[in-house]
């Protein structure tokens, strides 16, 4: 089964393909710094995908299924239309994932008349569909539940990936362990997985809940936007404000990427340091909240952009749960091998790098729906 991946980000167009399970993978990408005109770019290149002849199904990471979708489906037009109404919940993503989706079906109709290509939903949300009515209700009036406001959760494709990651590096059944999966990236979230599902989860209601991240705030005081907005702010400003102009890049006033956070802390830059100090802050502050959930873990993992790549994080995190018997070994932390344990012989709690791979796991998805049987390993 030769299956295409779609992973349509915020700014960017990942494309994944395989023709043989023990082949040569091929990729293509393309990016835009406006999403004005981001169907555009994604339009040219499914149309430049010389291998599309070939492929037999298309799987697609869509980020927000609502309550509605709580696992991988088959895209139909009722799909397609479901999909569309959870676009105010994830803006930056839902909208051009239906881009894709609408373009692999012009370029199929245009270049490969009477080729039918299956296409599969993939929904970051869906991991999460194990949480509790505790994990998932907001303490607001409940009548927002029936509204559909209630934590969701997001970047489930990449923790269930990594859940599956883990049990493989430790040698473990996923449905004995307890992990705490730390995907940092420009997006950032933690999550409790127990058995091999989700507990809890720091995104929520959007992607914007939780962490700081690279530009998005995370979570802040909800008294500060009823003052803003009693103080002139719109709707549209405050979107903006927190979904573009915080995190790292608003607090630093350079930029949203950990790379020139850390040269510009090298350069004595103060405000560098602020952002970087409080990043490490709430991962530390959720990675502990996490672990009371749970009642302890056998492992942290850290993967995504960020989790994989900057070893000072990982030092700093790591420092904070000494308390709790973990012990990071050094020289493995400042150049880990990828999907590595990181731990010190002697750890209680072991750590994890594991090299993100939302790609495969999309695959893996597909697959699954093609055929009844298991998917192996």
């Amino acid at each position: 089964m030769n299956v295409l991946v779609l992973n349509v980000g915020s700014s960017t167009l990942k494309a994944w393909f395989q023709d043989t399970p023990d082949g040569p993978i091929k990729t293509a990408r393309t990016e835009w710094k406006s999403s004005d005109h981001a169907e555009e770019h994604i339009e040219a290149l499914i149309r430049s995908l010389d291998f599309l002849c070939d492929v037999e199904m298309v799987g697609h990471r869509i980020v927000h299924g609502g309550a509605k979708y709580r696992e991988s489906v088959f895209i139909t037009p009722e799909v397609r239309a479901g999909i569309a109404e959870l676009e105010d919940l994830a803006p930056a993503h839902n909208r051009l994932e239906l881009a894709a989706i609408d373009a692999v079906e012009r370029v199929v109709e245009k270049n490969m008349p009477g080729k039918h290509i299956p296409q599969v939903a993939v929904f970051d949300t869906a991991f999460h569909a194990s949480l509790a009515p505790a994990a998932y209700v907001y303490p607001g009036p409940y009548e927002w539940l029936n509204q559909g406001i209630r934590r969701y959760g997001f970047h489930g494709i990449s923790v269930q990936y990594s859940t599956r990651r883990a049990a493989e590096i430790l040698g473990r059944s996923g449905d004995s362990l307890r992990l705490i999966v730390c995907h940092l990236g420009n997006g950032a979230s933690v999550t409790a997985v127990a058995n091999g599902k989700s507990v809890d989860t720091s995104m929520g209601f959007t992607p914007l809940e939780g962490l700081m991240m690279g530009t998005r705030s995370g979570s802040v005081d909800p008294g500060i936007l009823v003052y803003l907005g009693r103080n002139g702010k719109t709707a549209e400003d405050l979107d903006r404000t927190l979904n573009r102009e915080s995190g790292l890049a608003g607090v630093s006033g350079l930029s949203g990427d950990m790379r020139e956070i850390l040269e510009a802390i090298e350069k004595g830059n103060n405000r560098a340091q602020l952002a970087y100090e409080i990043y490490a802050h709430r991962v530390t502050r959720e990675v502990g909240a996490l672990l009371g959930v749970l009642g302890g873990a056998d492992a942290i993992v850290f993967t995504g952009g960020i989790g994989e790549n900057c070893a000072p994080l990982r030092r700093d995190v790591c420092a904070q749960f000494e308390f709790q018997g973990l012990k990071l070994d050094t020289a493995k932390n400042q150049r880990p091998q990828a999907d590595q344990n990181i731990a010190a012989p002697g750890s209680y709690l072991q750590v994890l790098v594991i090299r993100a791979d939302e790609d495969s796991e999309i695959a893996r998805e597909c697959l699954r729906l093609h055929s009844p049987a298991p998917v192996r390993a």
